[in-house]
């Protein structure tokens, strides 16, 4: 079941429409990717979703109930443009933004000291928060989203930032987050996290949705005639008429080739031509990176659009 549901969801700014029926289903214990160039729509989408503004038509549900003010309560938000109070105490700030979500003081107080101690942020709590780098008061403004234990998460650009050593921090606390039962909703322009962490996405390109579905059948059904074969030893082989060595590396004993081929064939009969090269050890099918989806996609609906 869809823990939070947009429904032919439309917005329009004077002359500018930001999204036109976008419709997205949220599954429930799920870490879903909202992608899409600048300018697309997912930052008015995501406001919308946190009530800071509202749609001009379509609905949104959460937990399969049309979405109302006081479920602000359930859901945790971590904008592109942080929000922190810089003259304030970091540990302040956190339990204050806590109990705007319903926790008691000494709740708050409590959580916070746990995460702060988890992400190793003890020195902090009476720093003010000009004090601080980018990357510390990122990790700041991450434990406010998340100390109230919401239902749903929701985090744009999360990792804008970070250096690759706490970028790998946020990321392993996102799954356990999941793993604890939230859902998180994510925007970002890191295909590589896409990879790492989303169950689905959906892609928005000037203001429609253009690409929703798993990210391991997207990337399958877009996978190429390209196959990874792997033999033991040193081999070589030539390209036959029925396809071509678009790549080929030798390491640990082993020789890899990445190769092409040049109409559909069956797998079967194309491990049994190279299977006569050599004693292969592995064979995969050579799948897309989501970047590279992401770039064929939004390429292909301009070119359409502009004919």
């Amino acid at each position: 079941m869809a823990l939070i549901e947009a429904v032919e969801v439309t917005k329009q700014f004077a002359n500018h429409l930001a999204l036109d029926r976008v419709s997205i289903s949220v599954p429930g214990q799920s870490i879903f990717g909202l992608l899409g160039p600048n300018g697309a729509g997912k930052t008015t989408l995501i406001r919308i979703i946190n009530q800071i503004t509202g749609p001009d038509s379509g609905s949104l549900f959460l937990n399969g109930q049309r979405l109302k003010p006081s479920d602000v309560t359930q859901i945790g938000y971590l904008p592109e443009e942080r929000g922190l109070y810089k003259k304030m105490k970091v540990g302040e700030q956190v339990v204050y933004f806590a109990r705007l979500k319903g926790l008691s003081s000494a709740e708050a107080g409590r959580r916070a000291k746990n995460w702060f101690g988890r992400l190793e942020m003890d020195s902090w709590w009476d720093k003010k928060v000009e004090e601080l780098s980018k990357g510390m008061q990122q990790k700041a403004q991450f434990v406010s989203t998340v100390l109230h234990e919401p239902k749903l998460l929701i985090f744009d650009e999360p990792f804008s930032g970070f250096d690759p050593v706490n970028a790998g921090i946020i990321k392993n606390e996102i799954l356990h987050l999941r793993e604890r039962g939230a859902t998180v909703l994510f925007s970002t322009h890191n295909m590589s996290s896409v990879e790492e962490l989303c169950d689905d996405i959906t892609l928005i390109h000037k203001a429609r949705v253009i690409l929703q579905g798993r990210v391991d059948e997207i990337r399958s059904k877009w996978a190429a005639n390209e196959y990874v074969f792997t033999y033991r030893g040193d081999v070589t082989i030539t390209g036959e008429a029925g396809y071509r060595v678009l790549d080929r590396t030798r390491e640990n004993g082993k020789t890899v080739f990445r190769i092409e081929t040049r109409t559909p064939v069956s797998e079967n009969m194309l491990v049994s031509e190279l299977l006569k090269m050599g004693d292969i050890l592995s064979f995969n099918p050579a799948l897309p990176s989501m970047n590279d989806i992401f770039i064929k996609v939004v390429q292909s609906r301009n070119e359409t659009v502009e004919a």
